[in-house]
């Protein structure tokens, strides 16, 4: 007895299935903001769409067998993919990118780190693969398709034409959509997740070639950008040379975001230490400076810090660009007597560093090799701050003088364990254990800063240096919002909060100086190279090609542009397509008038904050042009000493 063929086939049935699946992950594991009915529309439609595309292709198997083992296996693979991504999001609010798939190197080291990620609950996403597996099993010849050649074209076609329906919406809700490709969200809420993945091999393939193309010839329209928006005749500050000859000793201090700096937890202070540090004649506290990282994290940091470029707005550039031409601030440091190091007990193969430090032109970098790890001084990551900065110190004292020595920290680094004898305050009490355990985490970071401040003043050191501490990179992410609101004392995190979050805090503390003070003026991580050079008395290169600033100069370029397209500036913060009061918070109205949509900025705003937008976006992509065509290969960069 023949078995009835069902009235609805297996690749419509997996199509459905699968588009509510990933609709659902959108609205609830996905934090993806929602501001009009159209863009919800797009969002549950974007889904079933992809879906239909991906399984329709099954009508072209002739052979039964063949049908149903591609929809099994698609389904499978493709439900892998939504379960990358949503492991990724966790963890950093973003998704993933092809470059990020030549980083497979760092995943051995994140160790238990990734677990904490994967929730029980995480099996669900699998359930429709499940039954897909069972119904093709079950009765193939009931649940395939023998469509004729013409069934076949327009199944494809009518997929083809939703799709072409769903990006001509997008372009509608937002225009200019993919040129805006380093805002991710915007490209998954528009044209799903899926086609994001398509695009960012297209783009891949695209910034690939740009190395091979490149003659140089791009240089002079980034060099006028630059003296016209970034240099602005900023001349020399009040404290040029004030450092010169002193040893620079920089400490990377994982995930330390401001908003723990002054702050309290159960009646104690967070980080006494920091704090104390605030207050002391010698300090420079620059209590509105924002990190710029991208997927890169803390190396972004340090591509932000020794190159004043933009780290890449897909993947680390310590890993796709590891080996081009750079004129770091290491190298240039060479050039007037000093010596570089980098010091972090962690492995040369992670963010590729090994060669990334050759390229910057470091001369040393002491590797968890370098320390003695035992089970007693390391937990989670490896080696505890402690005894880092402890076993540090002979390599520090080894150095001949003067020296650049940077240090990355590692103890406060998610998912924020630590060893019970070493916690001295208490975790907080929320619904996320991430920002519970920040804090303790936080406090550890601190009190080993603190140790260490004592080792340089024991064996003379600390006179002779300046001391640079920077946070590197956020540690709590947007995902936590629920918590962060209830200890910041907030009813919710809004997206200009959301900016705010991402200053971290920044001390240039000069021995002897005692002319501190804290500074409010708005500022970047891409600001340090030239604030360095400028303190040790370094004159710049004519072909010099930075986007930040010295921080003590009077004239500066006046916004900090963010990797995913936001800004600060004194007046305004830029975020999700809204124009803020940065002081207030308050939206500013914007004005369109009769203005042509196709003449607005892609951000969407006629106000205040496009003409900043516009200079952001350039910014932005000429950053990115200088390392994708490798372009600092075809300068000849020959430092001038004497005044300008």
């Amino acid at each position: 007895m023949k078995s009835k063929r069902p009235s609805i086939p297996l690749y419509i049935i997996a199509a459905l299935l699968f588009g509510l699946k990933t609709y659902i992950v959108y609205r609830f594991l996905f934090n993806i903001g929602l501001e009009n009915s159209m863009q919800e529309f797009i969002l549950l439609i974007n889904p079933f769409v992809t879906a239909f595309l991906l399984f329709a292709i099954s009508v072209w198997f002739n052979k039964q067998s063949r049908q149903m083992k591609f929809i099994r296996y698609g389904a499978l693979v493709a439900t892998l993919v939504v379960f990358a991504n949503v492991v990724f999001y966790r963890q950093f609010t973003d998704f993933i990118t092809i470059p990020q798939l030549f980083m497979g190197s760092n995943m051995a080291d994140l160790g238990s780190s990734i677990f904490t990620l994967i929730m029980p609950y995480d099996i669900l996403l699998f359930a429709d693969v499940a039954l897909i597996w069972y119904l093709s099993k079950k009765n193939e010849n009931a649940m395939s398709v023998n469509y004729a050649k013409s069934g076949k074209v327009f199944a494809m076609a009518m997929s083809l034409v939703l799709l072409a329906g769903n990006f001509f919406l997008a372009e509608m809700e937002r225009p200019q959509l993919f040129t805006r490709g380093f805002d991710r969200e915007y490209l998954v809420k528009n044209i799903g997740l899926f086609n994001f993945h398509i695009y960012d091999i297209i783009v891949q393939s695209k910034t690939e070639s740009q190395r091979v193309f490149a003659d140089g010839n791009e240089l002079p329209e980034i060099q006028e950008f630059i003296d016209e928006n970034v240099k602005v005749e900023e001349g020399k500050s009040e404290l040029f040379g004030v450092a010169e000859g002193k040893n620079v000793i920089f400490i990377n201090a994982e995930s330390l975001q401001e908003f723990v700096i002054g702050n309290t937890l159960h009646g104690e202070e967070i980080t006494p230490f920091l704090n104390s540090l605030i207050k002391d004649d010698d300090t420079y506290y620059f209590e509105n400076f924002y990190e710029q990282t991208g997927q890169g994290n803390t190396s972004d940091s340090e591509f932000l810090v020794e190159n004043s470029l933009h780290p890449l707005s897909r993947g680390a550039v310590f890993f796709t660009h590891g080996g081009n031409d750079y004129h770091a601030l290491p190298g240039i440091l060479e050039e007037k007597g000093y010596t570089s190091s980098v010091l972090h007990a962690n492995n040369k193969s992670f963010w590729n560093r090994e060669q990334m430090y050759n390229s910057m032109e470091f001369d040393h970098f002491y590797g968890e090799e370098s320390y003695e790890v035992t089970e007693e001084n390391s937990f989670g990551w490896g080696l505890l701050d402690k005894p880092f900065f402890e076993q540090s110190m002979k390599y520090l004292e080894s150095m001949e003088q003067p020296f650049y020595s940077k240090f990355i920290t590692l103890t406060n680094h998610f998912p924020f364990d630590m060893p019970d004898d070493e916690t001295t305050l208490e975790p907080y009490d929320s619904n996320s254990n991430t920002l519970n355990k920040f804090f303790p985490a936080v406090r550890y970071m601190d009190e080993a800063i603190e140790e260490f401040f004592g080792h340089l003043k024991e064996t003379g050191l600390y006179e002779d240096s300046v001391i640079v501490i920077m946070g590197d990179h956020i540690g709590i992410s947007a995902n936590h919002n629920k918590a962060m609101a209830q200890y910041l004392d907030k009813e919710t995190i809004t997206p200009y909060d959301q900016v705010q979050l991402q200053r971290v805090p920044l001390f240039i503390h000069i021995p002897g100086h005692g002319e501190g003070e804290v500074v409010s003026k708005v500022s970047g991580q891409i600001d340090m190279k030239p604030t360095l050079m400028s303190l040790l008395g370094i004159e710049e290169d004519p072909n010099e090609i930075r986007f930040g600033n010295d921080l003590f100069a009077e004239e500066r370029k006046g916004y900090v542009a963010l990797r995913n397209g936001d800004f600060v500036s004194e007046d305004y913060i830029s975020t999700a397509g809204v124009c803020y009061d940065r002081e207030t918070g308050e939206e500013i109205e914007t004005d369109k008038g009769d203005a042509d949509e196709s003449a607005e900025s892609s951000s969407g705003n006629e106000g205040p904050c496009t003409s900043i937008q516009e200079k952001v976006e350039k910014e932005l992509a000429y950053s990115d042009n200088l390392v994708y065509g490798d372009l600092f290969r075809f300068i000849d960069f020959k430092t001038e000493d004497g005044d300008e």
